[in-house]
């Protein structure tokens, strides 16, 4: 289980609300298993399918989470029109299984948040707690 605060919950889907419809990327970052502090980035494929980090971007992000004692604990991205749940290419691409993988779908009404481990190809669903 991963633990979100409700206001970084908040801000992640209004950010990649205000992106559509191009997907959405950032990072998640915390203490202990709880998530406190969101980071947006820029998706440098400008893409409604897929997304790609800056990596000048990510590596100042990653400082900057480091410098205000957080790790990264997750990275998020959105799925304008497709369902929650990593697509074939998320689950190739997921290089780092120390860290949990957002997903925030608006393929329904209501955006549907789900967190997932990825490890050498195997996709397990995280239970998000919003606090």
């Amino acid at each position: 289980m991963i633990h979100i605060t409700n206001a970084v919950y908040t801000d992640i889907i209004e950010y990649a609300q205000s992106k559509l419809p191009i997907e959405s990327c950032g990072y998640l970052a915390g203490k202990d298993n709880i998530i406190t502090r969101s980071y947006h980035l820029t998706n440098v494929d400008n893409s409604p399918e897929h997304f790609s980090f800056d990596p000048a971007e990510q590596f100042q992000t990653v400082k900057q989470a480091r410098s205000e004692g957080l790790q990264i604990i997750a990275n998020f991205h959105s799925h304008p029109e497709t369902p929650a749940r990593p697509s074939e290419e998320d689950i190739r691409l997921a290089f780092d299984s120390n860290i949990l993988y957002v997903i925030i779908s608006f393929a329904t009404k209501i955006p549907v948040v789900k967190a997932f481990a990825i490890h050498q190809g195997k996709v397990t669903e995280i239970e998000i707690r919003v606090e």
